[in-house]
């Protein structure tokens, strides 16, 4: 039996921790129950209340209670100490929070979090959540009017509410609650899309012993940031400026070569940085700082791709540049059949819409978090700017505006992180510190071979699988490959991209983990409604300088539009090489190009739709691991299939297309089954090449092989 405990629903659990054991108060339990309600609530009734591990410290009356993200929070609360042989009570500032997966079961045990600024009981519960990170304490009883006389002109309860911000750790004074109530409940309602949310406090008692039937709704509003005119004017003239320079950098295109390949006159060194700006984007702007604020530096293992830099530059550019393609799936035909080539087209076609919509989302993203735009109008501006200067201005556009949105991405984020650590008190060394106090470097990273979780093995493995697609079977890359003069350019610009990608990565974790020491000592200047992938330009528009959070936000879009035109030119080139002039062989090139423009904006529309759809999903944790996902879903039969094709002399084409069906098949079977998204590329690849082969072998297909394999290839 017990009174005097809080409860809370977590998945289809209710939790019920402390109380009191028997009347009197005499004793308090630190004792923990819960019941499986089972799905949608549909478990017999006679299911029985499961006993887990005890919360830590003394047993407490009345704990504050929470359920946020993937923890159970107990907090604060009433123990019952001994004083001169009699009870009395203890009000505490304490807490501790348990880690637990979907279906309820511990992960972790109970660990300690950050005392609350002052004592609270019998608070309102469960404290309801606020954004992706945060829970509210109401009030509560702190203890100081405790035996008042006379009761009836008890001053009341504490009104103070609390805000709890699960990242750092940190607890805020957030507003104040007129006549609190105490021993009640708080229900979250939302009136909504538009309206102000509303925590609805039924009754509860004003003073000791006295009950109140007034409902309370506390409205917590969600501020519009203001962006400001000067923030404005710069973001609008960089955006005049990229258009104006995508137009004059493509000149006049008269020809599919000087649309799809630059005519082949691009310096290795605007080469290797429209590589850099494709391959990072906004995902690089705005998830890795959000990983670095929120999780800590595990994704950063990920940079060891760059390992593949000297086999793309010495077997697989060459390789390229001999075949003298403008698609690279037009090997896969020429290797094996035309099926496999039309396979692989249709499979990058895809992933690249798909990469559009999350690469669009970003960005307008950010706008409408620090500038109050309307997210799908932001998502229609700036695709359509891109779709604007990519069907007139073709690759040279392309790469010419990527070198420049390169150089403004990587000034915004060294200034970004100068004006941060310049914020933080102690600088460098207290950023530091308090990154390895509380995790935020590697310490969290597993190095077991524990597949199911995203151990450094896995991310590593992963990662090398996931590069493989985009450095060896991806248009948008391989295409950069060949507009360069000759070979020897295009492995310095390969090169250049190997060099600053990882640096690159290393100071948007910088940003991230100065972002998380920053809030750590200003958390009353968190937005509760900010997600961790709009932390960084949160920061930006509410603590930099007018017009220098305008150029920042400016290297956010540079970011994104690098890769978008990117996308949208080397999907166009694929459609119309793979598809149209293939089956269309006496086609005009003039006609050839009118289509490509014509598929640049129906690419461009369609992916615009994706990424409204994205905007309405829901529980996006984080966009960076939404992107991943997407890759290798769709990257692993494609790389497979060159790894077939390159690598091995008796592959044909009915192996290829056994192996790239089989690859398909595995991985959507992993996506489905919620195997973790690293695994995708290295099942796709494995099992493409694995079934290719051996299918290869039953079937006496003579193999298209000579000259067509890096051990068959014939000097040019």
């Amino acid at each position: 039996p017990l009174a005097h405990m809080s409860g809370v629903l977590f998945g289809n659990q209710i939790f019920v921790v402390g109380g009191s054991l028997e009347p009197g108060e005499r004793f308090a339990s630190n004792r923990v129950f819960s019941l499986d309600l089972g799905p949608n609530g549909q478990r017999s009734l006679d299911a029985p209340w499961v006993e887990r591990d005890p919360i830590p410290g003394p047993g407490r009356m009345f704990p504050g209670i929470a359920a946020l993200g993937n923890r159970l929070y107990v907090f604060g609360g009433v123990a019952i100490v001994e004083v001169d042989g009699q009870p009395r009570r203890e009000y505490r500032k304490d807490g501790y929070s348990l880690k637990l997966n979907a279906n309820g079961t511990v992960e972790s045990s109970w660990q300690a979090i950050a005392e609350m600024p002052i004592p609270l009981a019998a608070t309102p519960t469960p404290s309801p959540t606020v954004g992706p990170n945060h829970f509210l304490v109401a009030g509560g009883d702190d203890g100081s009017s405790v035996n008042f006389q006379p009761k009836s002109q008890h001053p009341g309860f504490n009104g103070t509410c609390l805000l709890y911000h699960s990242v750092t750790n940190t607890w805020a004074e957030y507003d104040a609650v007129d006549a609190p109530t105490v021993t009640t409940s708080v229900v979250p309602w939302s009136v909504s899309d538009i309206e102000p949310d509303v925590l609805v406090i039924p009754s509860g008692e004003l003073r000791p012993g006295v009950r109140t039937p007034t409902i309370k709704g506390l409205m917590l509003p969600k501020p519009i940031p203001e962006f400001g005119t000067l923030n404005y004017v710069t973001l609008i003239v960089y955006l005049l400026l990229v258009f104006v320079l995508g137009l004059l950098a493509g000149g006049k295109i008269v020809n599919t070569n000087q649309f799809f390949r630059a005519d082949q006159t691009i310096p290795w060194w605007a080469a290797g940085l429209s590589i850099f700006a494709t391959m990072l984007s906004s995902i690089t702007f705005m998830s890795i700082p959000a990983q670095g604020f929120s999780v800590g530096w595990n994704l950063f293992v990920s940079s060891i791709y760059v390992l593949l830099t000297p086999l793309v530059i010495y077997v697989y550019v060459p390789f390229f540049r001999r075949l003298d393609v403008t698609s690279a799936y037009q090997y896969l035909e020429l290797r094996f059949n035309v099926a496999v080539r039309l396979f692989a087209s249709l499979q990058f076609t895809l992933f690249q819409l798909g990469r559009i919509a999350v690469v669009l989302y970003l960005p307008s993203l950010a706008l409408s978090t620090v500038a109050g735009i309307d997210l799908y109008l932001s998502i229609v501006a700036v695709g359509a700017l891109c779709v604007f200067y990519t069907m007139f201005g073709g690759m040279k556009a392309v790469i010419w505006t990527d070198a420049a949105q390169a150089i403004i991405l990587l000034g915004g984020a060294l200034f970004a992180l100068v004006a941060i650590v310049g914020r933080v008190p102690g600088g460098v060394g207290e950023i530091v510190s308090l990154a390895n106090q509380n995790h935020r470097f590697f310490q969290s990273l597993s190095w077991s071979w524990d597949l199911t979780l995203a151990t450094g093995w896995t991310i590593m493995i992963g990662s090398l699988f996931n590069n493989l697609f985009s450095y060896t079977a991806s248009q948008d890359v391989v295409q950069r490959y060949l507009t360069t003069t000759d070979i020897k350019n295009a492995g310095r610009a390969i090169w250049v991209n190997a060099i600053m990608s990882p640096l690159a990565q290393a100071l948007f974790f910088c940003i991230g983990t100065a972002l998380f020491a920053y809030y750590y000592h200003q958390p009353q200047r968190l937005e509760p409604s900010i997600a961790n992938d709009g932390i960084f330009p949160f920061f930006v528009v509410n603590e930099l300088p007018a017009g220098l959070a305008g150029l920042i936000i400016a290297a956010v879009f540079a970011a994104s539009q690098s890769t978008i035109s990117s996308s949208l030119n080397s999907l166009a080139t694929a459609v119309v090489t793979d598809f149209y002039t293939r089956f269309r062989p006496n086609a005009s090139d003039e006609s050839a190009l009118r289509l490509a423009r014509n598929i640049t904006l129906l690419a461009g529309v369609i992916g615009i739709g994706l990424a409204m759809v994205l905007a309405n999903l829901e529980n996006v944790r984080s966009l960076w691991e939404v992107f991943l996902g997407v890759l290798g879903l769709f990257g692993g039969s494609v790389s497979g299939l060159f790894v077939l094709g390159m690598f091995t002399t008796r592959a044909n084409g009915a192996g290829a297309i056994a192996g790239a069906l089989a690859s398909v098949t595995v991985v959507m079977a992993l996506f489905l089954n919620g195997v973790l998204f690293w695994w995708y590329s290295v099942a796709g690849v494995s099992v493409c090449v694995t079934i290719g082969y051996l299918v290869s072998l039953a079937i006496p297909t003579p193999p298209r092989a000579d000259g067509l394999t890096v051990f068959t290839t014939k000097p040019r």
